[in-house]
């Protein structure tokens, strides 16, 4: 939090518990909206809920777009119906689909009831879509021009609907049937003559996406073509919507922070920490952590297995920790590259050989500067026999190999099959490789020392 936001939130506490109403109207008026949704987050319900009665009319709905969704629930149902409908008619209907979407269905019914013919029909096409695809995401507030046009009557439809919609940047230009056909930014039209035709000046050269689009795909071509908003059309090829920027920001923090669960064994949530409760965040984690416990049991067996060789030569056991968890760490590296490069559209399952020839050559550098390093520890500070450092050396090298492999191929595989490659990181490979370290040790060091298993 910045000093200048803690500065606002004591002077509004003030004002809110002094009941200086208008000084606090006045305040409240010079703020972004944005800064305002932060304090309200940071405050008790009932105190955001009065600062939001107080907020000036044309800023409510630009607040409330700001909030997190528990304080919008909280608030929306402290709202009487009209009042309720009122913000619902005022946001952008690609907010008031997502807000909408998280409400008790009781609560939604009154709210569309009471909202007017064109925010309900917006919302309900919307709601119609498939969550987490391009239609789900998208706003219908946007600038559409006839072909036909003239440049004088594309600026005056401009001027008289612009006021409602997400963005005026570019104009989606259409045919009769409603297809999209091109795209003319507002900045050229003001540069051409009034009587030019706007199929004449437009770019026919449109970049959309269908409705069904996954909307990480969406968010991966906006980065691709640099755009700030991009139409949206159905299998015809009729403009249904667009997704603009702030959506795609969204999009990327929360496909970011999926992946990061994903990574770290947590089924995902879209709630803030401290909003998900104790026992959500149990079921959230208790399904992976039993899987990882019982597939863990394979490690238990390998050591039992080699109780004898452990019993012969005990300072083994010493080295068990080192080379397993070195295997998971440099299984873990691969793997996080290579979901990443996944994620950017860098890698594919048709680089898998490449991918592999490029980790296995990493990981003989990457184990055999290991080794080397810990066989001058081995000899000159643990003091140990020669043929035991031997042992632990070129497990070193063959676990670094095995698990820069494993850590390659398996979100590859697992991409592949249509399966989230981000499952397959850490924890799991980390319990792959665990197993295969052992084995690989062990099976040396029988062979080596000669000892019966």
């Amino acid at each position: 939090m910045t000093e200048e936001r803690i500065i606002d939130e004591v002077v509004l506490r003030e004002y809110l518990s002094e009941k200086k109403y208008k000084e606090l109207r006045a305040t409240l008026s010079e703020m972004n909206a944005a800064d305002i949704a932060a304090i309200m987050d940071d405050m008790e319900d009932e105190n955001s809920l009065r600062i939001f009665r107080i907020l000036p009319k044309d800023m409510a709905a630009d607040v409330f777009s700001d909030l997190e969704i528990e304080s919008q629930q909280y608030i929306i149902q402290s709202l009487s119906d009209k009042e309720a409908s009122n913000i619902i008619d005022n946001m952008m209907a690609d907010d008031a689909t997502d807000l909408l979407e998280e409400m008790p269905a009781n609560v939604v019914k009154k709210i569309l009831a009471n909202a007017r013919p064109d925010t309900r029909a917006d919302i309900n096409h919307l709601l119609r879509y498939p969550e987490d695809s391009a239609g789900s995401i998208m706003t219908v507030e946007y600038i559409d021009l006839i072909e036909t046009m003239t440049v004088e009557d594309a600026i005056k439809r401009i001027k008289r609907i612009g006021l409602d919609s997400e963005t005026v940047n570019i104009c989606y230009v259409l045919d009769k049937q409603r297809l999209l056909v091109g795209t003319v930014a507002i900045r050229y039209l003001l540069l051409k003559q009034e009587t030019d035709i706007i199929g004449e000046i437009m770019n026919d050269n449109v970049i959309s996406i269908n409705t069904l689009t996954d909307q990480e795909e969406a968010a991966n071509m906006f980065k691709k073509y640099d755009f700030t908003a991009m139409p949206v059309v159905d299998n015809e090829n009729r403009l249904v919507g667009i997704i603009t920027i702030d959506d795609v920001v969204d999009i990327l923090e929360e496909e970011a922070t999926e992946d990061i669960e994903k990574m770290a064994a947590i089924i995902p949530t879209d709630k803030p920490y401290f909003r998900v409760g104790i026992f959500e965040t149990y079921r959230k984690r208790m399904p992976w952590l039993l899987l990882l416990m019982i597939s863990a049991t394979f490690t238990g067996a390998i050591i039992t297995k080699y109780t004898n060789a452990l019993a012969s030569y005990v300072v083994l056991t010493a080295y068990i920790p080192m080379l397993m968890d070195t295997g998971g760490n440099a299984g873990s590296q691969a793997s996080v590259s290579i979901i990443r490069g996944l994620s950017l559209g860098e890698v594919e399952f048709g680089d898998i050989f490449k991918t592999i020839w490029k980790e296995i050559r990493v990981a003989v550098l990457c184990g055999l500067t290991l080794s080397l390093t810990n066989f001058v520890k081995l000899l000159v500070l643990d003091h140990l026999e020669l043929r035991i450092a031997i042992i632990v050396c070129i497990t070193l090298v063959l676990v670094v190999c095995f698990a820069k492999l494993v850590g390659c191929t398996l979100p590859l595989i697992a991409a592949k099959i249509g399966f989230d490659p981000a499952v397959m990181a850490s924890p799991l490979i980390t319990t792959i490789v665990d197993a295969i370290s052992l084995s690989v040790y062990f099976a040396l060091a029988t062979s080596m020392l000669h000892l019966a298993t």
